[in-house]
């Protein structure tokens, strides 16, 4: 508890950032794309339509029911489906700095970020960032929709650094982690992602390929390191991955794959995720997991405040509300 408490009065006090000049902080009102919660459907019918891609539907009826303790045993209700912005993931070159919270804890580190064009011949084409995963319940933060069973409810909290963690600064230790890395992560597998980058341009990625990230290259390994030479790209890429890693870890459930509860995923579905880019620049909608950085990226990562991100990750939300 000591060591905890000494961690928040760190994050809550106003440091001079020393790394990076940008204290401003995340405004969830401004800086979420609100547009990009719909569809929104009810009882199989679109209430909200949306021009985005939606997730595949688990029920087209009209009602639902899900398992109850006894004496009930069935609990009736209606199918609800909307997309939720329930986590903020950070990927900043700047280690232990918080773009999303203006702040930055002045511990030195060595394991700072590196872009595409950092190698010395210009041939390097990776990029490592540090990444911060965030709870982000925005409708309890914005006192919305309390009484509303089908969102998340409790505060903003800081659950994962990757400073701290060795597993995601070297590709080699990670290998305990996702020992399955030796049959993806080579340049023959690598050729069946074609479909799922057309995919993920077109609607959606395409699960199944769950060793692929479209666009932005291969899943593995679970690390800092991207192969990437589009510095924003690479930077989804890393915020994707945290996705995949947390669901690894057990410690990031679907909320999109069973109306009646939240299901542990340790090997992902993509498609029931979109990020958006909240800071530096804000995003005006949000996107599927491997499309390209041409169609959202310009202009996006300005420079002296740039190279520190903020991604906003909707979640598909599919619920069974009585």
């Amino acid at each position: 508890m000591r060591y905890l408490l000494v961690i928040l009065f760190l994050l809550i006090t106003p440091w001079p950032s020393y790394a990076a000049p940008n204290n401003r902080i995340l405004n969830p009102v401004t800086d979420i794309s609100w547009n990009s919660i719909f569809p929104i459907k009810i009882g199989g019918v679109t209430v909200v339509p949306s021009d985005q891609p939606d997730a595949p539907d688990l029920n087209k009826m009209p009602i639902c029911a899900c398992p109850a303790p006894p004496p009930i045993f069935v609990r009736p209700g209606i199918p609800i489906s909307f997309w939720e912005p329930a986590r903020l993931i950070e990927t900043v070159k700047d280690p232990f700095f918080f773009p999303s919270i203006g702040s930055a804890i002045p511990i030195k580190s060595t394991n700072g970020g590196t872009s595409a064009d950092s190698s010395i011949d210009g041939t390097d084409s990776s990029s490592f960032q540090q990444a911060h995963y965030f709870i982000f319940p925005v409708w309890a933060l914005l006192e919305l929709l309390t009484d509303f069973a089908c969102v998340e409810s409790g505060g903003f909290d800081l659950a994962y650094i990757t400073e701290v963690d060795p597993l995601w600064n070297n590709d080699i230790l990670a290998f305990i982690l996702n020992p399955e890395a030796a049959l993806f992560a080579n340049p023959v597998a690598q050729l069946s992602c074609i479909p799922d980058s057309v995919a993920s341009n077109l609607y959606l990625p395409l699960s199944p390929f769950f060793w692929c990230m479209g666009s932005w290259g291969s899943a593995y390994p679970l690390t800092g390191h991207v192969n990437n030479d589009n510095y924003l790209e690479a930077n989804a890429a890393i915020a994707a991955r945290m996705i995949f890693r947390q669901g690894r870890l057990l410690l990031l459930q679907d909320t999109g794959i069973n109306l009646c509860a939240a299901v542990p995923t340790p090997i992902w579905v993509k498609h029931n995720y979109r990020l958006q880019l909240a800071m530096p620049v804000r995003n005006i909608s949000a996107f599927p997991i491997g499309q390209s950085g041409l169609r959202w990226g310009g202009f996006k990562n300005p420079p002296f405040v740039g190279d520190n991100f903020v991604w906003a990750i909707f979640r598909k939300r599919a619920c069974c509300a009585s």
